[in-house]
């Protein structure tokens, strides 16, 4: 989950516009080739950045947490979104296939381990990811958890969220006939890859909007979303939430973290994250020694929330400075 819409909005704190020394397009099989970019210092501590979604695509505001003159940042579009191609496509796009393309990603750029920074669906990924390949990773930075199980998706996408905001749940829900509701997943699924161009954009841009217009606390956002985005983030959302992420059981990240739990994490929630409830991060912390869970009181889900930002910035700036103490 989640959406960079706003994600530009200026904010004091937030470091300068960082131009990349590196972008490139890679090939990662299966007829897909992947926009990767890196930007700050070549030789500075690296982190990669995983944008949410799935189907977010990267955005110039996200390199922006980090101080450039001390991170190596990297960002890339996961399979079918941004500027990624073949746009929207959902063959070969699975979970699976973008923890490989990060590992690609790493190895291609030599790099023996790097701090994960993701947000929401992002950090799913980043979970997913760390836990496969634990050795690569040597810090985790997490923001809006979203631990890819049931209970989210029908809070979510099962009338829970809907219970705050009953008109924007009901704009979603009518667009379905009512024999169909008891799986608005799957009903949308039906209309997203319809192969009727006209009604799969109208369809992404519900389904867009109404993660859309949860996601910030104070501002709602009513616009539309661009049609070739609002499509593909539609589409492959839909296709990871349809086949849950393709994780062996719901809870799997939960029973994997003894894997990870020796890799230092700061988890930021929103306390109002109305699409990634505060439940999820508090699950994902409690036990776990090496994690700080800080809970913004007064925040919803976008990266852009004040709070969040702020949180996000003290946090790569403490890891700077441990870092340049030793």
């Amino acid at each position: 989950m989640d959406r960079t819409a706003g994600q530009n909005r200026a904010a004091a704190h937030l470091y300068p516009g960082i131009d990349p020394f590196d972008q490139r397009m890679i090939g990662v099989g299966d007829g897909h080739r992947i926009y990767v970019e890196q930007c700050g210092n070549p030789d500075g501590m690296p982190v990669v950045v995983l944008h949410g979604g799935p189907g977010g695509g990267c955005s110039p505001a996200m390199r922006r947490y980090f101080d450039p003159e001390f991170y190596r940042i990297i960002l890339f579009d996961q399979r079918g979104c941004g500027r990624s191609q073949p746009h929207a496509s959902v063959e070969n796009n699975t979970t699976w296939h973008l923890v490989r393309d990060i590992e690609l990603i790493r190895d291609g750029l030599g790099i023996d381990e790097w701090v994960v920074f993701g947000g929401s669906w992002g950090a799913t990924l980043a979970l997913i990811y760390a836990e496969t390949y634990p050795d690569n990773v040597s810090n985790l930075i997490l923001r809006g958890v979203f631990l890819m199980t049931q209970r989210e998706l029908d809070w979510f996408y099962g009338g829970g969220a809907g219970q705050f905001f009953p008109e924007r749940w009901h704009n979603f829900e009518t667009l379905i006939p009512e024999d169909e509701r008891d799986d608005m997943i799957g009903a949308y699924a039906r209309r997203l890859f319809s192969g009727d161009m006209t009604q799969e954009i109208r369809y992404a841009r519900a389904w867009a909007g109404w993660e859309n217009g949860l996601a910030a606390m104070n501002v709602q956002s009513t616009s539309e979303s661009a049609a070739d985005y609002a499509r593909a983030f539609a589409r492959l959302e839909n296709h990871y939430f349809a086949n849950k992420g393709w994780l062996d059981e719901d809870g799997w990240i939960l029973k994997n973290r003894h894997l990870i739990e020796h890799i230092p994490a700061t988890i930021v929630q929103g306390r109002y994250d109305m699409i990634c409830p505060p439940h999820s991060a508090f699950a994902l912390s409690k036990g776990w020694k090496k994690a700080q869970l800080r809970m913004i009181p007064t925040a919803g889900h976008a990266l852009s929330e004040p709070g969040i930002t702020a949180e996000l910035i003290r946090t790569t700036n403490a890891l700077r400075d441990q870092n340049v103490q030793k």
